[in-house]
């Protein structure tokens, strides 16, 4: 049986968290930020959690044992 390969995409987006959680940045702040306010773009910087329904299909992405 060959190895699973990782999905491209996902190993730029995610990143595995000391407890085994997976970590993904916000959307949205890449560009039009003008009409954006402060709050917003600041509240946007910081790092969130896949949520659990969905970290096993990230996992399976990123070739990660369940």
């Amino acid at each position: 049986m060959p190895k699973m390969k990782t999905n491209s995409s996902a190993k730029k987006r995610f990143k595995l968290t000391g407890t085994g959680k997976i970590s993904r940045n916000h959307a949205y702040k890449s560009h039009i930020l003008t009409k954006k306010t402060t709050k917003r773009k600041r509240n946007l910087t910081h790092v969130g959690l896949v949520s659990n329904a969905d970290s096993g299909n990230v996992k399976l992405m990123l070739a990660i044992g369940k």
